[in-house]
């Protein structure tokens, strides 16, 4: 069981991120990019608030619940990832402005390798204290560059280069991801049961309680900042919706651990699960109206 576990954190949970990431940047094209310039306040919203506000919240639920030490450090490290293909997948069934998602995921996921390992560091830092775990930044940036901006510029390739064969396996990328996604997030909590079953009092309230806020968050900030409805739609699953593989990856990647899932992944691991109960009935709410 060790092994099986030692080859699903060290080859299948960074290649899953891999994979997903490379469906993200299959489905990418120039315009994309250069949609910042047409879009500018609705993109400097969004980009703001999941970059500052996000992990604002992470901080003020963190105390809220008395959650320390691993389990506080995990749940920062996850709201430090930035949403990933799910977002843009869930603001399209909400029928919100996909283009908007798009663009966001794509600029926000480029800009995590310099504000990820950044903010995980003073993370670990101040939750951790004597106790924290010794962070490289300059190595977490060169491991996020391998697994999540590396891919996406491939799969931007891809597309660009050939674009009917980037078509033909963006469809069998995305199924692939999201079963290495569930295979992952069961794994981890498998890998950590005695501690996921002696916090999930807190644990499962606090992120519950942190995905609905931003959520709600994001829609009234859009709404104040004027934006139309189906902007506030994207803005509110973008800032409301984290990527857990990529916080269940980084976990891994600060505890030093030679084996098994640390508790740093358990929250990113919870959230894979409660972020479908939260996030589906509030997007069909959005979808109705």
């Amino acid at each position: 069981m060790g092994g099986q576990m030692d080859i699903l954190i060290n080859v299948v949970l960074p290649l899953s991120l891999a994979i997903i990431m490379l469906s993200l940047g299959v489905g990418l094209t120039v315009p994309d990019f250069t949609r910042v310039a047409k879009y500018p306040r609705a993109f400097a919203l969004g980009a703001l608030c999941q970059v500052v506000l996000v992990p604002a919240a992470a901080w003020a639920v963190a105390m809220a619940f008395g959650l320390r030490g691993e389990l506080a450090v995990g749940l920062m490290i996850l709201s430090f990832c930035p949403a990933g293909v799910t977002s843009n997948m869930i603001s399209k069934f909400a029928r919100g402005d996909v283009a908007l998602s798009v663009t966001l995921t794509a600029v926000v996921s480029l800009l995590s390798i310099l504000t990820v390992p950044v903010f995980t560091a003073i993370a670990v830092r101040h939750f951790m204290g004597d106790a924290a775990p010794d962070v490289s930044v300059a190595a977490l940036a060169v491991a996020m560059f391998v697994i999540t901006t590396l891919p996406v510029a491939l799969g931007l390739a891809l597309r660009h280069l050939a674009p009917g064969f980037a078509a033909r396996i963006e469809p069998g990328l995305s199924a692939l991801a999201a079963l290495l996604f569930v295979l992952i997030v069961l794994a981890a909590l498998a890998g950590n049961w005695s501690v996921f079953t002696e916090n999930l009092a807190r644990l499962g309230p606090a992120l519950i309680s942190m995905n609905a806020a931003l959520l709600l968050l994001g829609l009234g900030i859009a709404a104040a900042a004027g934006l139309a409805w189906q902007t506030r739609k994207t803005i509110s699953v973008e800032v409301g919706i984290q990527n857990a593989t990529l916080g269940i990856t980084l976990a891994g990647l600060i505890s030093g651990q030679a084996s098994g899932f640390s508790a740093y992944a358990l929250p990113s691991a919870v959230y894979g699960i409660t972020m479908y109960l939260v996030a589906l009935p509030f997007v069909l709410w959005m979808r109705g109206r």
